[in-house]
């Protein structure tokens, strides 16, 4: 007899899962589906699972394809398991092609491919919806997102827009997703739309897809300028539909408490705060090729803005850059000064010269640093006049942080909108305004 075991949440059921294990009981004589406790899933960074450890359990076993159900639990469970009940076919989904093969020492390993068309209807008992969402760009960070968007309960990427036929195509299957060339075709195929394409494109991208009655996630920055922010906030309320810029540190549960803490009194009235981040870039790559919409503050700037204005807020007094160019005329380290009515703010971001990722802000009894890589915030402290008198604290960053951003935009598209104040329509219009002062204002020191 071949017995066969896969492991999965299963939350908020739907043919991909029926699928899945349909296949992985042809593979053998004997199925062992484990499903995974709520705690497992939120230690392993699994968000927003919905139904209840029995629910699941119950539409696994509704299936009839399970012979046997177990509970997983905790790291390293998958290794016990196969030695307990001797299996002989170990067996995930394609979206972890890789992942599990040290377990064929053990045992057969078998990546099934993902269904790429999820239904938008859930289990025939239960009227849950799960976003397909789509995908436009095939670049870097679209590479990252889909990884990503397996880890948050509710959302299936669906596939891939790019109007270049031999990048769609590669992408798709590479994320076994559907390729659309023809973008018609692709609104008519998802819910919402994750972009992910060069800046200059993101403004008449957000615009069809709004158009098309689509909830929109745009990477950073959203546009490059304020009235353009403005028109397509208000265009999307308009519609009740969901516009979200994409700057994941805002959404990571590190940096929230980073802002509750030194928005609390703790470190008393905050004056100056002073952000930094830079990078190495290949000089190849498009953020120091495009010679008109790249360099260090259009691609970094967003970062080490956030801060600035969660605490400051969005009505500086006047705003100063300064920056080191290439020999191409783009910049490869800008520092932008804020002035305020009450305190100053410093921004700076770099691709072509490294420095010290740090987050300082002071306030009138103390001031709170954060440990580099401040954007990915894991760990900061609080110090006082006191040298001795030290404060710690700590969250976790998990993977990319992209999970955190898609968590929160399937939040608010399923009417929670206790997460709009991490980043505020007011917060993304004023960043396009000063990604628009950077690149055309007369303020500009050269």
């Amino acid at each position: 007899m071949t017995k066969v075991i896969t492991y999965g949440t299963f939350d908020l059921f739907h043919e991909g899962h029926y699928r899945l294990l349909q296949r992985a009981k042809e593979l053998g004589d004997y199925l062992i589906v484990g499903v995974t406790t709520e705690g497992y899933d939120q230690n392993r960074g699994k968000l927003n699972v919905i139904d209840s450890l029995m629910t699941r359990v119950e539409n696994v076993r509704k299936t009839g394809f399970a012979d046997e159900i177990v509970i997983e639990e905790s790291p390293g469970q998958k290794f016990r398991d196969i030695k307990k009940h001797h299996i002989d076919i170990f067996t995930v989904g394609s979206d972890w092609t890789g992942h599990f093969d040290y377990l064929n020492d053990y045992c057969k390993v078998v990546y099934l491919e993902r269904t790429k068309d999820i239904s938008s209807t859930m289990l025939r008992t239960q009227n849950k919806h799960i976003q397909r969402i789509g995908i436009i760009g095939t670049g870097r960070i679209a590479e990252r997102f889909i990884p990503e968007v397996t880890l948050v309960s509710g959302i299936s990427a669906q596939g891939v827009y790019n109007p270049n036929r031999e990048s769609s195509i590669r992408f798709a299957e590479n994320w076994n997703l559907n390729s659309y060339t023809v973008i018609e075709d692709f609104f008519a195929a998802v819910d919402a739309v994750y972009i992910a394409s060069p800046h200059e494109t993101h403004y008449g991208y957000i615009k069809m897809s709004l158009e098309h009655g689509k909830h929109v996630l745009c990477e950073k920055p959203m546009v490059l300028r304020k009235t353009e922010a403005e028109e397509l906030f208000q265009y999307a309320k308009d519609r009740n539909l969901v516009l979200f810029e994409g700057i994941k540190t805002a959404y990571s549960p590190g940096f929230s408490k980073l802002m509750g803490i030194a928005c609390s009194g703790l470190i008393g009235n905050i004056r100056n705060v002073e952000a930094c981040f830079t990078k190495l870039e290949n000089p190849e790559n498009r953020e120091l090729k495009d010679l008109k919409f790249g360099g260090s503050f259009t691609e970094l700037g967003s970062y080490s803005i956030l801060p600035i204005i969660k605490i400051f807020g969005t009505e500086y007094e006047d705003i100063r850059f300064e920056s080191i160019k290439d020999e191409n005329g783009l910049d490869i380290f800008t520092k932008a000064y804020f002035k305020y009515g009450n305190g100053i703010g410093t921004a700076t971001c770099g691709l072509g010269v490294k420095s010290e990722g740090h987050l300082i802000i002071s306030g009138t009894k103390g001031y709170i640093k954060v440990d580099p890589p401040w954007w990915k915030t894991t760990y900061f402290e609080v110090h006082y006049e006191d040298p001795n008198d030290i404060e710690k604290y700590s969250d976790r960053f998990l993977g990319d942080g992209l999970r955190y951003e898609i968590n929160d935009f399937l939040s608010m598209i399923n009417g929670v909108s206790e997460t709009e104040f991490k980043l505020t329509p007011k917060d993304s219009i004023a960043i396009a305004g000063i990604m628009e002062n950077f690149l055309w204002g007369r303020n500009k020191t050269n």
